[in-house]
């Protein structure tokens, strides 16, 4: 359980349940019992108390969030940094991260892509304006909320421009595929780093790739340095030109090249919702003229072939230091190649990894947590090499498998999958899991939302994975509407008015409302149900209903007698039934009679006499008895 659920901060911010986990602090949903409102709090991590540079890096967040207050931008609420705990209290954003949006859309129409791209513009610049520089745009920190509006998140690594220029060298530690080239070489940044990372946001959600993959950050950095991307309408042709030049502005290696600020870029976007035309050779001229234009690409291409020899020289002398490290390690130390000798591989198959420690085993050990969950903990469930098998050198490295019940794995991405996938998922990597299906605006209905842990987190084998699956949206509630009394062309109108649905299968009922005319409903008149759900009529045949009327025949005065009478029951002096009775039994008997209106005579008969007579009302629904000497 984590420690923190449950419990309240300050006693003022209730912690309800995880909802994220980052590089150095946790996010929870909270409540705040003085606002009476839902929160965001992030909490730094406490192996980050005692590490000056990740508590600076932290209080950097509050400080330059609690400078901004703009729509696009999560607001922060409230900080605290004591000695045991410090937290960031932020509004509660109700969506998702834009990368999961992306996973989840197949195509996102341009308008679509527009608003948001405007919408992180607006964000930025008005962090611009405090001399703020974000330094990590990426989808993962544009949040997308019901309504379709965006705010920018997580502003941990950004850099007062203007008052703190010197630590603007520092390396960046924003996502590669989204950091800009001079953030890749450590140089310095303004915010023309954040335009080249909206550039590359853009450049995704119009293509669903990225500008540049390969198979290390160190690739992709140096594709960002050397290449051009592959234009956008090379991916998809339906891409509008001007919308192209726009991203690939954005996009330009040098900085002199770009958007100067974001303003520019978010005019020439604007230009094209109107259909204007942009000469985007004029976009920097102030800046950087035609001529000097072509020299400073030549220089960019020179130093870029300076740097890529820089850069791949590097890597080859570290491979080559590293290689003879290796070598002079193994030469000079105890079980190296000079004193080695062959052996034969003992069986360490069902020994506990304990009694390797007792024993003096000339091998280095590489241990494997697996798990067996008809095994011990600790015990060795296979070896490699195997026993055996061939004889190695005094010192090799042999690698146990050792039985672990705390082996932990990593909860998988399972946002945007099918339910089937996603328990697929964690099936495979033996995590237990729970459904719980919830409404939402954005996620379709039987794709997975979110995961509780969520994704990243490590957890034990076993633990049971919490997987909240889309119903989609949330239908809207109305009132159902009173039709009883009303003909069957008034329920309608007012059943279609309410946003029901009317159903044609009528039933029809006798009773004393006059023919299809409404004696009943489901749902009854006044319940709250969901939009467009039909409803069902009962109607009036016209005809009144039939009702039951009781009498009760009293029998008991014949017991007397000692012997069974016979019964003969007449309505409206036509003979009905007949039957016998012991009357030392049977004391009194109730006789039913059914109708729809009027009025009908009873006689009953005992032994072919005359013994009651009674007079039934249908239309009041009783009985009473006619006295004989009337």
């Amino acid at each position: 359980m984590d420690e923190y659920i449950g419990k309240r901060l300050d006693a003022r911010y209730g912690i309800h349940e995880l909802i994220g986990i980052g590089g150095m602090a946790t996010v929870y949903k909270a409540f705040d019992f003085i606002e009476k409102e839902i929160v965001a709090i992030k909490i730094l991590k406490k192996e980050y108390l005692d590490n000056t540079e990740f508590v600076r890096r932290f209080r950097t967040e509050s400080k330059a969030v609690t400078v901004l207050s703009h729509p696009n931008v999560v607001k922060i609420l409230d900080v605290s940094f004591g000695e045991k705990i410090q937290y960031i209290v932020m509004e509660y954003i109700n969506g998702i991260n834009l990368k999961e949006y992306i996973k989840i859309k197949q195509e996102i129409e341009d308008s679509s892509v527009i608003s948001i791209i405007k919408q992180i513009l607006l964000g930025l610049k008005h962090a611009h304006d405090q001399g703020l520089v974000h330094r990590d745009i990426k989808p993962q920190n544009i949040m997308l909320l019901r309504d379709g509006s965006v705010k920018i998140a997580d502003f941990g690594i950004a850099k007062f421009f203007r008052n703190e220029t010197q630590t603007l060298t520092e390396k960046s530690l924003g996502s590669i595929h989204y950091v800009s080239p001079e953030q890749a070489q450590g140089m310095p940044v303004d915010v023309r780093t954040d335009i080249y990372s909206v550039g590359v946001v853009f450049y995704e959600l119009l293509t669903h790739r990225l500008p540049f993959e390969a198979a290390s950050p160190v690739s992709v950095a140096l594709m960002k340095v050397q290449m051009d991307p592959q234009k956008p309408s090379k991916i998809n042709p339906e891409i509008p030109e001007t919308l192209e030049g726009i991203v690939l502005t954005a996009m330009e290696k040098d900085v002199k090249l770009r958007y100067q600020k974001v303003e520019s870029m978010f005019k020439d976007i604007q230009n094209f919702e109107r259909g204007f035309e942009i000469n985007f050779s004029n976009i920097n001229k102030n800046i950087i003229g035609e001529e000097e234009k072509i020299v400073k690409n030549k220089q960019i291409i020179e130093g870029k072939k300076k740097r890529a020899l820089m850069i791949s020289s590097g890597i080859i002398i570290t491979v080559v230091l590293f290689c003879l490290a290796f070598m002079f390690m193994t030469m000079f130390t105890p079980y190296g190649l000079s004193s080695a000798r062959d052996v034969d591989i003992p069986d360490f198959v069902g020994m506990h990894l304990s009694d390797l420690e007792n024993e003096n085993y000339k091998f280095h050990w590489k241990i494997d947590s697996v798990y067996d969950s008809g095994k011990p903990q600790g015990v060795i469930l296979a070896q490699d090499p195997v026993a055996g098998s061939k004889k190695i050198k005094s010192g090799s490295t042999i690698v146990l498998k050792v039985n672990s019940s705390g082996v932990l794995v990593e909860v998988p991405v399972l946002g945007g999958l099918t339910q089937e996938t996603a328990l697929a998922k964690l099936n495979n990597i033996k995590l237990k899991y729970e459904v719980k299906t919830v409404y939402d605006e954005l996620i379709p209905a039987g794709l997975v939302i979110h995961s509780d842990p969520v994704q990243g987190t490590k957890i034990m084998i076993d633990s049971n994975v919490v997987v909240y699956v889309s119903k989609g949206p949330e239908p809207k509630l109305v009132i159902m509407p009173d039709i009883i009394g009303k003909s069957l062309a008034e329920a309608k109108e007012l059943i279609v008015s309410a946003g029901l649905k009317f159903s044609g299968d009528i039933i029809y009922e006798g009773s004393d409302y006059a023919k299809d005319t409404v004696i009943s409903s489901e749902p009854v008149a006044g319940v709250e149900i969901e939009q467009n759900t039909a409803v069902r009529v009962v109607a009036s045949s016209g005809i009144p209903k039939e009702k039951n009327v009781e009498i009760n025949v009293p029998f008991g005065k014949f017991a007397e007698l000692g012997a069974d009478i016979y019964v003969d029951i007449y309505l409206d002096g036509t003979y009905t039934s007949s039957e016998r009775i012991d009357p030392t039994v049977v004391n009194y008997k109730i006789y039913q009679f059914r109708g729809s209106q009027g009025e009908k005579d009873v006689t009953i008969k005992i032994n072919s006499m005359l013994y009651k007579r009674y007079k039934i009302n249908f239309d009041e629904g009783r009985a009473f008895e006619v006295n004989l000497q009337s």
